[in-house]
């Protein structure tokens, strides 16, 4: 709260400068306040974004999941796509990433992948992205070259502390398992067994890491992917009794995908929950997501 005021009094105090500046009347100031006017609007733009992020976890680290949908090679490419997409958005935000587990495919792509994107606002933003996504493009594996359609399953999950309250867990309720980190085609990468799997036994959610070279490192990250998968049950059943009551529950299904992404016979990605589109696909998966993010944000509020 203390940095918000702080940023927010900066940034009257730059409108209150380019206003001394203008009322001066000097013609060789003229470039240097419009360029100044014109960062003052970007500025507010994105501040007036920010506000709308207010949820209790809006302002903490995420982590992002994304898991290959039917549709083999092309459907495993495709969520490879994905991943890089999120980790050149997340970096021109300034955004810190780290990859927790990654299980490769068969001949190329992934076949899922979890990373930790750390930063303020992170989870406030990426949470747009939840939902399926789907790809229609000229298949590159595909020997006729004929077009497909592919799917992928992003996960939006906040970071949660350690010491929070109410996602306590109990160690009598995990079981840990050691084993080698496994690469491509399944072969050991490490003489030594690092990765951990951890299996939750009142949920049976499973949680695995492997990416890091300790074990004792990839432990502490497959428990912070546990306990936001905890917070993300514990909250979807809230929402899901509260649209119960309301009468516009609707279950999330693979089919009901929250955006296409068209690179044949044309480039077009469509947001199908806002209808914000854009015609620069290549643009869109290079990471330039803000739109999407901003029509989304736009929406709920």
């Amino acid at each position: 709260m203390r940095q918000d005021v702080a940023e927010w009094r900066g940034f009257e105090r730059r409108i209150h400068d380019s206003l001394e500046l203008a009322g001066l009347r000097d013609d060789s100031l003229r470039a240097e306040l419009e360029a100044e006017v014109t960062a003052i609007e970007a500025d507010l733009e994105k501040r007036s974004l920010a506000a709308m992020l207010s949820g209790p976890y809006d302002s903490e680290n995420a982590i992002l999941a994304i898991h290959a949908g039917a549709g083999g090679t092309d459907s495993q490419d495709w969520a490879a796509m994905l991943e890089r997409m999120y980790l050149r958005w997340a970096e021109e935000q300034g955004y810190e990433t780290e990859i927790l587990d990654t299980t490769e495919g068969e001949e190329a792509g992934i076949k899922t992948v979890t990373m930790s994107v750390n930063g303020r606002f992170a989870y406030g933003y990426l949470r747009s992205e939840k939902g399926v996504h789907r790809l229609v493009r000229l298949s590159p594996y595909d020997a006729a070259h004929r077009r497909h359609t592919s799917f992928a399953l992003v996960e939006v999950l906040p970071q949660v502390d350690a010491g929070d309250d109410e996602l306590h867990i109990d160690p009598k309720d995990i079981e840990i398992e050691v084993y080698r980190s496994a690469g491509a085609g399944g072969q050991n990468v490490q003489k030594n067994s690092t990765a951990v799997r951890i299996r939750h036994l009142p949920s049976g959610i499973v949680v695995t890491c492997q990416n890091e070279r300790s074990q004792m490192q990839n432990r502490e990250s497959a428990m912070r992917v546990l306990r936001a998968r905890l917070l993300e049950i514990r909250q979807t059943k809230r929402d899901e009794e509260i649209a119960v009551l309301r009468g516009d529950y609707t279950k999330a299904e693979w089919g009901s995908q929250i955006r296409s992404y068209v690179l044949h016979p044309y480039q077009l990605v469509k947001d199908h929950r806002t209808d914000h589109e854009v015609g620069n696909a290549q643009g869109v998966l290079e990471g330039n997501l803000n739109s999407f993010m901003d029509a989304f944000l736009r929406q709920r509020n």
